[in-house]
């Protein structure tokens, strides 16, 4: 049974999908959902954390997650998981992780489908030429979270 709840986070909507003590869905856009709207624990964690990690406070989230895609997306996201804070890769650097060197583009639309942005933090990926290319939520929000991560590796040497 899926349970949802939506926030107001930093200017940022933010909704938070809960199913069988998981999160499997993050969004920052209106949607609908099927379940029930309730404000869960484990949805009230996820966004205490979110909340941190837009205040700079949180660089990472111990949350249990559980994004529902095909095997190869859920081989990018491991992939992406391993990004470490403040840090890029590019769409090639993350094919060549999985082992699929000319899967560049494939990775791009794996983003795309990421269920859990910021948790698998797909918006640390970029162009190989260094441009910030691709984000389903825009590139203004791409930079908003890369700017943030930025700041706060920079404030912490």
């Amino acid at each position: 049974m899926k349970n949802y709840y939506s926030y107001k986070i930093k200017a940022n909507y933010v909704l938070i999908v809960e199913d069988n003590g998981c999160i499997v869905e993050i969004a920052f856009d209106k949607r609908k959902i099927n379940g029930t709207e309730k404000e869960t624990d484990i949805i009230k964690k996820a966004a205490m954390q979110l909340e941190e990690y837009f205040a700079g406070k949180r660089k990472s989230f111990d949350f249990p997650i559980n994004a529902q895609g095909s095997e190869f997306q859920k081989r990018v996201w491991t992939a992406l998981q391993t990004i470490p804070y403040g840090e890029l890769r590019s769409y090639k650097q993350i094919a060549e992780k999985i082992g699929n060197p000319k899967a560049s583009r494939a990775v791009g639309m794996a983003n795309n489908k990421n269920p859990l942005p910021i948790v698998v933090p797909c918006h640390r990926v970029i162009g190989s030429n260094g441009k910030l290319v691709g984000y389903a939520y825009g590139l203004d929000m791409k930079e908003y979270l890369i700017n943030i991560e930025k700041t706060n590796s920079l404030l912490q040497k």
